[in-house]
C-alpha cells in the first residue's frame, strides 16, 4: 500500500500531524511515525530508519521558522547536537543488529519512559509557575561551564535513542532541559527541535548506509512534516504557559 498514491497521501497527512506536534512540543514525531509504518507492514528497523527522514525535514522546517522569529537558542542546540550525533551512530548501528522482537520490547519501554517524562514535564511546568513565571526571553545564549556536563548527558542520551528508535527525542529532551538546565518550557521546545536537526541526520546517514531507509515513504512523511512544523512553530507563541 505504501507504493500507491493513497499510501503516499496517508503518509503526508501523518507527517503533517506529527510535524505540527514537532513545532508545538519540540518532538520529532518518530514515536507516532514508527508504529504507523509498522501497521503498513514495514519491518521495525526500516520503520525506524524511514521515520528519520520525516523527523529531519520537520525539524529543519520548524527550526527555520524559529530562527526567523529570533526565538531559537541555537548555541545551546549546537552543544546538544555536538554530543548527540556520535551516539546517534551507535544507536543506529545497534538497531540494525537487534532482532525485531528485541527492538519491539525496547520501543515499548521507550513509550513507558515517555509517559513518565510527560508527567515530569507537567510537574516541572506547574512548579515553575508556583515560584514565579520564568522570563519570556530565552535563557543565556551560551552554555556555562557548570551546564556543560548535564547538556552533554542530555545530548548523548537523546542521540542514542534517535538512532536506535528513529525518534527525534524531544519528549525526552525537553523535560531534561527543564530539570537539569532550568530552561523555560517554550525555550526548551525550540532548543530541542534545533538539536534534533543534526542528531536526526547523523542517525539517518548511518541507517542509509545500512540500506534501511525507504526514501519515497520517508519523503512523503517529511513533506507533510515540513508543513506541520511551520504551523506548530507559528502557534507555539500563542499558547499560554499557564495550564
Amino acid at each position: 500500500m505504501l507504493e500507491t498514491p493513497l499510501g503516499w497521501m496517508l503518509l503526508c497527512v501523518l507527517g503533517t500531524f506529527t510535524g505540527t506536534l514537532s513545532g508545538l512540543l519540540g518532538i520529532g514525531g518518530g514515536l507516532l511515525m514508527v508504529p504507523a509504518l509498522t501497521l503498513f507492514g514495514v519491518p521495525l528497523v526500516e520503520a525506524t530508519a524511514t521515520s528519520l527522514v520525516g523527523v529531519f525535514l520537520s525539524s529543519v522546517s520548524g527550526s527555520i521558522r524559529n530562527l526567523e522569529m529570533r526565538e531559537l537558542n541555537w548555541r545551546v542546540s549546537l552543544v546538544l547536537a555536538a554530543f548527540g550525533i556520535f551516539t546517534a551512530q551507535v544507536g543506529a548501528g545497534l538497531g540494525d543488529r537487534l532482532p525485531d522482537q528485541w527492538l519491539s520490547v525496547a520501543f515499548a519501554g521507550l513509550l513507558l519512559l515517555t509517559i513518565y517524562l510527560m508527567k515530569l514535564r507537567q510537574v516541572l511546568k506547574t512548579r515553575s509557575l508556583k515560584i514565579g513565571a520564568p522570563p519570556p526571553i530565552s535563557p543565556p545564549v551560551r552554555v556555562s561551564p557548570v551546564q556543560v556536563a548535564p547538556t552533554a548527558s542530555i545530548g548523548l542520551l537523546v542521540g542514542f535513542l534517535s538512532g536506535l528508535f528513529g525518534v527525534g527525542g524531544g519528549l525526552v529532551m525537553v523535560p531534561l532541559q527543564m530539570l537539569l538546565l532550568n530552561e523555560p518550557i517554550k525555550s526548551a521546545v525550540r532548543t530541542s527541535l534545533g538539536a534534533i536537526v543534526a542528531i536526526a541526520i547523523s542517525a539517518l546517514a548511518q541507517h542509509a548506509l545500512n540500506g534501511n531507509v525507504l526514501w519515497i515513504p520517508g519523503l512523503c512523511l517529511g513533506l507533510g512534516g515540513m508543513i506541520g512544523a511551520q504551523l506548530g512553530a507559528r502557534w507555539l507563541p500563542k499558547f499560554p504557559t499557564k495550564p
